[in-house]
């Protein structure tokens, strides 16, 4: 199904780290490349490892105030909080050349935005992208730069007309519905726990976007404890119909992976094949409404070893449209670099052992997923001239 993929990378995009002890592991994305590298999927012939630098000051001016970035620059330089803008705190503690790591993370799924726009591949991957809580004037939630906001920007300062993102991170993606939540061409859906148990709070179905752009904010805010079935389930029955009905011009996605039931930073109970199954759902997606034209990043993602490295292979190796096995083995030498590099054992199986299968909606009342997914459904689906029940 995929023509062509670039997967936007460089060993430098490791040095957003917030140092030791921090949940957002650089290890992570080094484990995922050396994974993906050792199954062969980024020596595929239609596979080209994109070229990365940082993103320049009017890319990212295009989402942040000058007073912000001049903030990140200083901090960078002087480690001096300034909690005014977010940075020193515990989650976003400041590091020295704090601006160059996060402007590099920009620029890499810049790289994947413009290889797209021009024509080069058909899908680009950023899995070291997707800082999606960053906001204008703020950081937030391990986010200095919002690299998918800054994407999605560039692409209508372009004259694309029509944008949809898909965010699938555990956590609500606040900051690119911040950026664009009064702008009717840019259509933004979180499937996400709900901010009543979880950071940041929001991502509330009455929250449905700006005067000027009514329905183009859609979240869907699940109950704890939700598991494949329904999380896959509200995918299919919100996210999905509402991308039709708006035809984009392009996809952008957000697959953080910290739905994982063995993410230590949330209560969400997907699998790695839950997850391979949303990323499939997504590309196919791409495919039938913008031309296969799709933007896809990182985000989070805090089991660092047995959960990050194999989902996102998963999905570099679904937009190259050779999808690996879920019952392939993981590469004895990735095991053995696992072992060397974080001094734990790999996981052998490219699975979790799931089917991932799921229940479409509506299922029997009562159930509290489909209490979420109908709750979206009421608040948005007339908006997009849909039949909230039936559609």
């Amino acid at each position: 199904m995929s023509r062509s993929l670039g997967v936007a990378w460089d060993d430098r995009l490791i040095g957003y780290d917030f140092g030791p002890g921090h949940p957002l592991a650089p290890i992570r994305v080094e484990l995922t490349i050396a994974l993906a590298r050792s199954l062969g999927i980024l020596d595929g012939a239609n596979v080209e490892v994109l070229p990365v630098g940082p993103a320049t000051e009017s890319d990212l001016l295009l989402v942040h105030t000058e007073g912000y970035l001049e903030a990140v620059q200083q901090a960078g330089m002087t480690l001096r909080p300034d909690v005014a803008h977010g940075l020193g705190t515990p989650d976003d503690p400041i590091f020295e050349g704090m601006h160059e790591a996060t402007s590099l993370v920009a620029g890499a799924t810049l790289a994947a935005a413009r290889a797209v726009f021009e024509g080069r591949h058909e899908h680009a991957v950023n899995v070291a992208g997707g800082l999606h809580h960053a906001m204008a004037n703020e950081a937030s939630g391990f986010c200095i730069y919002n690299d998918p906001a800054i994407a999605i920007a560039w692409l209508l300062d372009q004259g694309v007309e029509r944008i949809a993102y898909v965010d699938i991170d555990v956590h609500h993606g606040d900051g690119v519905q911040a950026a664009f939540w009064n702008d009717p061409r840019v259509l933004t859906i979180s499937v996400h726990e709900s901010g009543r148990t979880l950071f940041p709070g929001t991502g509330f179905p009455e929250e449905i976007g700006g005067p000027d752009a009514q329905g183009r904010a859609v979240n869907v805010a699940l109950p704890a404890g939700t598991t494949d079935d329904g999380w896959l389930r509200a995918l299919h029955a919100v996210a999905l119909p509402l991308v039709r009905a708006f035809q984009p011009d392009y996809l952008v996605s957000q697959h953080g992976c910290d739905t994982h039931a063995l993410d230590p930073l949330a209560n969400l109970l997907v699998t790695v094949d839950g997850q391979r199954r949303a990323h499939q759902a997504l590309h196919a997606l791409a495919h039938e409404v913008c031309e296969g034209r799709w933007i896809a990043t990182g985000g989070g993602g805090y089991e660092l070893v047995r959960v990050v490295p194999r989902t996102w292979t998963h999905l570099l190796a679904e937009a190259s449209g050779a999808p690996v096995d879920p019952d392939t083995d993981t590469p004895e030498e990735w095991r053995d670099f696992v072992l060397s590099r974080a001094a734990v054992h790999a996981p052998i199986r490219m699975t979790d052992g799931r089917a991932a299968e799921f229940t479409p909606w509506p299922t029997v009342p009562g159930d509290r997923v489909d209490d979420a997914i109908r709750a979206t459904r009421s608040a948005v689906f007339p908006l997009h001239g849909l039949d909230s029940e039936t559609s």
